[in-house]
């Protein structure tokens, strides 16, 4: 990305082992996040900056110290690098590992990457997948995992009424989550037919379409005057997030993914709230097994996310779609 709105495919050196831990894959897909927006929209700085977090792939090297993959190995990777060993991967949250590094740094809409701490990044399918399967294995490098997570934050489980703020792709994800964990009810916030569509596909029982304070008031009318037992922010604005907080019962569980810039959280607001908060970058990795045994099974299908597929030289293409929402995820081929 040269600047916001200006993305190119050029070619640059192909990447090669340079630590013991560290592995190089060949891609074999790719795709473009909602938060790879952020800069296209000039929100964050962009100035030649590589570009892309989400990844699947054949391994062609490992270092002297990778373990547990080798080359040949089909593999997903988390979006961000971890050990997996440190205390606070052990505790699950890989995405604040010691060694954590974004692999947006990398940068994965490419053919190739070198991806440091394999064996705590990277983990192997059962076998070579078939190739209707590589789209729902790619979305479990990101957004299936956020979702999943915030999903698992926000507490979602049998007997509750989980709302979801936000119906891009993670917020799909996190219906499709709340769903398998056996929520009882599932609100969707949307205001998008198609993505209506899928999210009640995935699960969703209800769609709001109202935003702020009257979102609010809706889901309140909804769950009796309480609001709801678990809601997911994956938006990241300020009205959106606030509109979370609002919806949140007392006592309830709020599990907030949505990149946010510039989202002011009134303390004395939230105090009043009584609710509990957890979210942040997503710690795929802790997730990454169970998903991908899911997905192997044929248990959830969360490739349905994707809408639009180009060939990566028609990435600006894919960003110009999610931008003018005419597409709620481009996966990239190689």
């Amino acid at each position: 990305m040269y600047s916001a709105g200006d993305v190119r495919v050029e070619d640059r050196e192909d990447p090669t082992i340079i630590d013991p831990t560290d592995a190089v894959i060949r891609l074999t897909a790719t795709c473009i996040c909602g938060s790879d927006l952020w800069p296209y929209r000039g929100i964050e700085p962009a100035d030649h900056q590589v570009m892309g977090h989400e990844y699947v792939g054949v391994v062609e090297q490992v270092g002297d110290e990778v373990t547990t993959i080798k080359p040949g190995d089909f593999v997903v990777g988390s979006f961000v690098i971890s050990d997996n060993t440190c205390e606070i991967c052990r505790a699950g949250f890989q995405s604040k590992c010691v060694h954590a590094e974004f692999v947006a740094q990398i940068g994965t809409q490419a053919e190739k990457a070198r991806i440091p701490y394999a064996d705590g990044t990277l983990v192997a399918t059962p076998g070579q997948p078939d190739e209707d399967l590589v789209p729902a294995l790619l979305a479990a490098s990101d957004v299936l995992g956020t979702g999943w997570f915030a999903a698992d934050a926000a507490q979602a489980g049998p007997g509750k009424t989980v709302a979801v703020v936000g119906d891009g792709a993670v917020g799909l994800m996190a219906i499709l989550a709340a769903k398998h964990l056996g929520a009882e009810r599932i609100i969707a916030m949307s205001r998008h037919p198609q993505r209506q569509k899928l999210a009640r596909h995935y699960g969703a029982t209800d769609i709001v379409t109202e935003r702020g304070d009257e979102g609010v008031a809706r889901i309140k009318e909804l769950t009796g005057g309480l609001g709801a037992h678990s809601v997911v922010e994956a938006v990241g604005t300020q009205e959106s997030f606030m509109q979370a907080v609002g919806a949140t019962r007392g006592g309830g569980h709020l599990g907030y993914v949505g990149v946010n810039y510039d989202v002011t959280i009134p303390g004395i607001q939230l105090f009043f709230a009584g609710i509990h908060t957890l979210g942040g970058p997503a710690p795929v990795r802790r997730y990454l097994p169970e998903l991908i045994r899911m997905i192997w099974d044929r248990t959830i299908d969360p490739g349905l996310v994707f809408d639009l597929t180009l060939p990566l030289e028609r990435a600006a293409e894919g960003y110009r779609a999610m931008d003018e929402r005419r597409a709620t995820k481009v996966l990239l081929t190689l």
